[in-house]
């Protein structure tokens, strides 16, 4: 991995990025196992020798378990590939995949873990210690996109085949088993470019197909881990159109469906689907351009926030489906704290603050990306500026060019409405801070604070919080949360749910449901120690 061996590195590096995927972020309780929190069938049935198909919503071209941030890829090899340590995405509880038990402490940096006995790939040859440790070296490659949130662990290294040695560079590092469940492990002779193409992991299944429309997965018989694949065949139909994943959702061609759309509910609760509808981290966040004025004083951004009719914003441009932000996290959170700073629509306040900053509001450009509820929320936000005598002009374009856009650091936007989650990487709060708020091109040149006293304090406190835990830990982290509420240089404006439909309460019409399944909110779907029950 270059140059992150052998030294110490700076956890701030992170890189931020538009990210492909969503999630809630509760911090993990602990749990060892990765029992869903699943659904009741009320089908009685033959259980399992079925076939489980799932509706998609997203596609990619990598599926590397070591590098990928794609949605598809990321849900679809939770059920392929193992890390030490796993996540359960209903809870975000991690729990032992390969690990046979917790991180063994040799010091306050130094920790020891053990490798499942006999586990095998999927192609045959027994998982060991240098496959971890390859592992970790392609996932923290120069330009992967998990350098950043691995940057806590300072080397993963052989002690013999069944145990490998853990560096840290944070003494006692709390979340320690929730950065090694992003590090999924692969065959350490495997080439890059064919686990891109098709990965071979120790999980549950394995990959028999994966095409442009469709993706066919088949048990491992090799798995020897506590929730073994118990039908024959894992189908998923990649379709991009909410309309397309309807469809074969009410018809029974499939038996899950990812991002149903929220005035769709209804109808797939009609048809006889259940609908599993979770509050996640899915953000809707409005970021301010901090190299002009008048962004760069803090009693205009307030000023902007008070403006905001954000209960009008989650009844109109996304059905009811979302929590105004009253924190950095969602209120369902474990390490949620009700901020000091809570914006509610007062435009009587806002007057005020922009009277208070002595600017005189003028024009300004909304750049926002393409996603339908950001495009109907900008509407929102530029009759509210409107009203505090700013002229808005909107801005829409995909995400890759509205960013693009933004990192010209042409001085020619004002303010960015855009969707975003990091916690399809996991729910740890210093995760979720840094991907926004780290050393990186965010805090750099898009809004940039970085050279602010604030920004400086905020990351003495996220060094302080990393050593700590409990309620230690959540005292730090609430301070955070405070400082970032006072300042909102980038900050969410609403917390949209995930909703998933299944044939799970029901069966579809040839009499097949879902045994053990439940949404999550993020983007993805969990299979792990799901079957289908079939009507005899």
């Amino acid at each position: 991995m270059g140059k992150l061996f052998g030294r110490q590195l700076s956890r701030r590096t992170f890189l931020g990025g538009a990210v492909a995927a969503a999630g809630m972020g509760l911090t993990a309780c602990g749990n060892n196992n990765n029992n869903n929190a699943s659904n009741t069938s009320d089908v009685k049935g033959e259980a399992g020798g079925g076939t489980i198909t799932a509706g998609a919503a997203y596609s990619t071209q990598n599926y590397d378990p070591s590098s990928t941030s794609s949605a598809l890829a990321l849900g679809v090899n939770w059920q392929v590939s193992e890390g030490l340590y796993g996540m359960n995405y209903h809870d975000y509880h991690v729990f032992n995949e390969l690990a046979t038990a917790d991180p063994q402490k040799v010091d306050d940096t130094t920790f020891e873990v053990s490798i499942r006995k006999d586990a095998k790939f999927s192609d045959g040859t027994a998982v060991s210690a240098d496959d971890v440790v390859e592992s970790f070296k392609r996932a923290t490659a120069e330009g992967n996109i998990y350098v950043s949130m691995l940057a806590p662990i300072a080397s993963v290294e052989k002690k013999d085949d069944a145990t490998v040695t853990i560096k840290t560079n944070v003494p006692n590092f709390s979340l320690l088993k929730e950065r090694l469940s992003i590090v999924r492990v692969v065959p350490a002779k495997s080439a890059q470019d064919d686990m891109k193409k098709m990965p071979v992991g120790s999980g549950p299944w394995m990959y028999k197909t994966i095409s442009d429309n469709s993706l066919d997965l088949e048990p491992n018989p090799n798995y020897n881990g506590v929730t073994p694949a118990k039908d024959k065949a894992l189908h998923y139909d990649i379709l991009k159109d909410p309309t397309a994943r309807l469809t074969a959702q009410t018809d029974g061609t499939t038996l899950a469906m990812e991002m149903v759309p929220a005035d769709a509910i209804d109808q797939l609760k009609n048809a006889g689907c259940t609908v599993d509808t979770v509050q996640g981290f899915g953000v809707r966040f409005l970021m301010y351009n901090l190299s002009k004025a008048p962004w760069d004083n803090v009693k205009v951004r307030q000023a902007v926030m008070y403006a905001l009719d954000t209960d009008k914003m989650i009844a109109n441009a996304l059905a009811g489906q979302a929590e105004a932000a009253t924190c950095y996290l969602p209120s369902s959170f474990s390490n949620y704290h009700k901020a000091a700073t809570v914006y509610t629509h007062d435009e009587e306040k806002a007057k005020s603050l922009i009277k208070d900053s002595g600017i005189t509001p003028g024009e300004v450009v909304l750049r926002t990306t393409d996603n339908e509820q950001v495009k109907n929320m900008a509407t929102e936000v530029k009759q509210d500026l409107d009203a505090l005598g700013f002229k808005v002009s909107i801005q829409t374009d995909t995400s890759p060019a509205t960013y693009s856009a933004i990192d010209a650091a042409d001085g020619s936007w004002d303010l960015l409405l855009a969707p975003g989650d990091p916690s399809c990487f996991g729910g740890d709060t210093d995760l979720l801070l840094n991907w926004w708020y780290g050393d990186n091109i965010w805090m750099k040149t898009r809004c940039p604070w970085k050279e602010t006293d604030e920004w400086k304090k905020l990351h003495e406190l996220m060094d302080k919080a990393l050593t700590q835990s409990g309620a230690d830990q959540q005292s730090t982290w609430n301070e955070c949360f405070d400082l970032l509420a006072e300042n909102v240089p980038l900050y969410p404006v609403l917390f949209a749910k995930t909703s998933t439909a299944s044939w799970s309460e029901k069966p579809n019409g040839n009499g097949v449901a879902l045994q053990g399944f439940k949404g999550i909110g993020t983007t993805g779907m969990s299979f792990v120690d799901v079957n289908t029950v079939t009507q005899k």
